[in-house]
């Protein structure tokens, strides 16, 4: 509940708005089941947490119990849609694609490559494994009200939540979107490279500006963590030492596989 809450008020923090509230969709199995009456009031809670902490009420919603299929339930699922005010709608509206070449890219927010229950785990093993990412209210608030500031300041040219997949997914999406490539420099000392690209750790954005060290140097100050992790530029995505692929062959696997996969059929 927390994550769901959280992931709504950064998709609209990212466009430079005002998140003023929330309605949910909780979707559940059959709560005559303890397990089950334990989800939801699990999710409840967290929930109520986030909407405190990020002063993001609660002011319309719905709930679908008794969801199974032969005795079996369906994973708790607490759909979020949120709703924001940007004050001035001629002020600067960075998209969230990636704005011109030769920009950099700095990643706001904690790496510590959380992989459980990840996009990546479930590719991989074709299962959820491992405890979700922990959601820091305070940070969510902290590093979100900034990349607000920095957004409505004019002062990034675009702007991506970091969410599902990890920050790799995040700058495939920004790059697709604007169509230039970028180069991605994995730190030393940030731990395994693989975690550091796909983990999920909550309270992220991927922002790009023209002059990294003013805006990281800002962020210090206000006590965010912000890190310079690549520049804009180009036709392909590299990663790394070299590990690259072309925008066109990374659009057809965006794009296509649903088109394929409905052809096969």
């Amino acid at each position: 509940g927390r994550q769901a809450v959280a992931e709504a008020w950064r998709n609209l923090t990212a466009t430079g708005a005002r998140p003023l509230a929330i309605t949910d969709n909780m979707n559940f199995g059959n709560p005559e089941r303890p397990e089950i009456m334990g989800q939801f009031a699990g999710c409840i809670e967290g929930m109520t947490e986030a909407c405190l902490a990020l002063d993001f009420p609660v002011v319309s919603g719905n709930v679908s119990l008794y969801n199974e299929t032969n005795g079996t339930g369906i994973l708790p699922t607490p759909a979020i849609g949120g709703v924001g005010l940007i004050d001035d709608i001629q002020g600067p509206m960075p998209s969230a694609a990636f704005a011109a070449k030769d920009e950099d890219i700095v990643l706001i927010g904690a790496t510590e490559g959380h992989l459980g229950r990840s996009m990546l785990i479930r590719m991989l093993a074709d299962r959820d494994a491992g405890a979700p990412p922990p959601v820091d209210l305070a940070a969510e608030r902290r590093n979100g009200d900034f990349v607000r500031s920095l957004v409505t300041g004019g002062l990034v040219s675009a702007c991506h939540d970091v969410s599902d997949g990890g920050l790799l997914v995040a700058a495939a999406e920004m790059a697709l979107s604007g169509g230039i490539g970028a180069t991605i420099a994995i730190p030393t000392g940030c731990g395994p490279a693989l975690a550091w690209l796909f983990g999920e750790d909550q309270a992220r954005y991927l922002v790009t500006t023209s002059g990294a060290e003013g805006l990281i140097a800002t962020a210090k100050a206000a006590g965010v963590p912000a890190v310079s992790i690549g520049r804009t530029g180009g036709t392909v995505l590299t990663v790394g030492d070299g590990n690259s692929i072309s925008l066109s062959d990374l659009r057809n696997a965006h794009e296509n596989w649903l088109p394929d996969f409905m052809a096969a059929g």
